[in-house]
């Protein structure tokens, strides 16, 4: 078994266990991933540091036919920012996972 297979094993596991859902456009079934919505990173003092993107990572194996435009719906609670998004760019981060990056719909 070669390393990607076995990390591929580990990620299944880890993806159904802990992943978050997202419906994204063009795709029958939901998408396992990670969301996270980091509206302002940390603050030190009164300066405001920079405003990060929202993204959902998901596995580069999910990402085939993925582009600009496209909408996602990620199925969190509306506080934690669930809710309606158009995907701006992908990010592949070189460890088999992609980094959806992700714009607010009105």
């Amino acid at each position: 078994m070669s390393f990607r297979d076995l990390i591929d094993d580990i990620d299944d596991v880890i993806f159904d266990t802990l992943g978050d859902s997202a419906l994204i456009e063009g795709r029958a079934e939901p998408v396992l991933g990670m969301f996270s919505a980091p509206w302002k990173a940390p603050q030190f003092g009164k300066v405001q540091t920079a405003i990060r993107e929202p993204r959902f990572e998901i596995r580069v194996k999910d990402s085939d036919g993925l582009s600009r435009g496209l909408r996602v719906t990620v199925d969190v609670p509306a506080l934690d920012g669930g809710g309606d998004y158009d995907l701006l760019q992908l990010e592949p981060n070189g460890n088999g996972l992609v980094a959806l990056i992700l714009r607010k719909r009105p």
